[in-house]
């Protein structure tokens, strides 16, 4: 028999319902088509059944119909985007996790001081886009990925510096990246504690405990998808021997799978649950009778109003 450790929590996170809530509400309000800048979450999955519903999904402003409504992204967007559909005249809808945008707030903030700014991220992701994109493209501010990236920052050690970071990035190498920072600038200021979101750090919790106790580890989630890789790296730097990140069931290499022992199962923030569902029916068609157990490392009760 198959055993299945279900990593709990996993799959959708606050930021992620909200934004899919705020683009199905408009479409029932407003009727389609319904704009969205940029996919609302990094998901083929909810991209695909939102396209269905009538929302259609642009790459810049002028694409849409000023007559109909235009969503922003659960990444956030630039200053320059929200003057630029200002300037449009159009009415937009603003579906930014509200995590980010607290990371928002604090690099404004960390501007109006003066500071020389950090931004810890993907400097091509969306979210680090937006963020950057909150001050001067000007203003003195750096994006890094890397500890090793520290030592070749264009600041002195008595700066006045400040750091903000990607929500979606690996803790443990961010805490490196951090605490390397505070090495190199003694009056670093941040955040209490870094912009890591409570649903990336709680997942990639659950994966590193699942990698423990099974040499392979399922993460269903897009390519494309930051959270959803990190899981995956995760997975193989806590343990396990083998990692897939997968969209759904047929994408899985089911003749790679090591099936004598116990195999672990999540699924990153933007990943709708009906594709664990649909995973587990297919591990029954195949195999017969699975045990399915949970892993469980803490209760999410976190909601965001729309």
């Amino acid at each position: 028999m198959i055993r299945l450790v279900l990593a709990e929590p996993r799959g959708f996170c606050a930021g992620v319902r909200r934004a899919i809530s705020l683009v199905e509400e408009s479409l029932e309000r407003f009727g389609a088509p319904v704009y969205v800048r940029h996919e609302i979450v990094h998901n083929k999955h909810v991209i695909a059944d939102l396209k269905q519903k009538g929302a259609v999904f642009i790459d810049e402003l002028d694409e849409a119909d000023l007559s109909r409504p235009v969503i922003f992204s659960a990444h956030g967007v630039s200053d320059s985007v929200v003057k630029e559909a200002e300037r449009l005249g159009l009415k937009f809808i603003d579906a930014t996790c509200p995590l980010v945008g607290k990371v928002h707030y604090q690099i404004r903030k960390m501007a109006a001081a003066g500071k020389k700014i950090i931004i810890i991220g993907k400097a091509s992701h969306p979210e680090i886009i937006g963020t950057r994109g909150q001050i001067p493209a000007d203003y003195e501010a750096c994006i890094i990925s890397s500890a090793e990236e520290v030592d070749s920052l264009p600041f002195a050690a008595t700066d006045d510096v400040g750091f903000v970071t990607q929500t979606t990035l690996s803790v443990n190498d961010t805490k490196e990246i951090i605490s390397r920072l505070k090495a190199r600038f003694p009056s670093l200021e941040g955040p209490g504690k870094n912009d890591i979101c409570y649903a990336t750090t709680n997942r990639q919790q659950a994966v590193g405990q699942l990698a423990l106790q099974c040499p392979t580890v399922i993460i269903i989630g897009s390519k494309n998808s930051s959270n959803s890789r990190q899981l995956w790296e995760v997975a193989l730097k806590s343990g396990a021997k083998r990692a897939f990140l997968i969209d759904d069931a047929a994408e899985l290499d089911w003749d790679a799978l090591d099936t004598k022992n116990p195999i672990g199962i999540s699924a990153g923030a933007s990943a709708p649950e009906y594709l664990v569902e649909n995973l587990l029916v297919e591990f029954k068609r195949r195999y017969g009778i699975i045990d399915t157990v949970r892993l469980v490392i803490t209760k999410e009760n976190v909601n965001f109003r729309l």
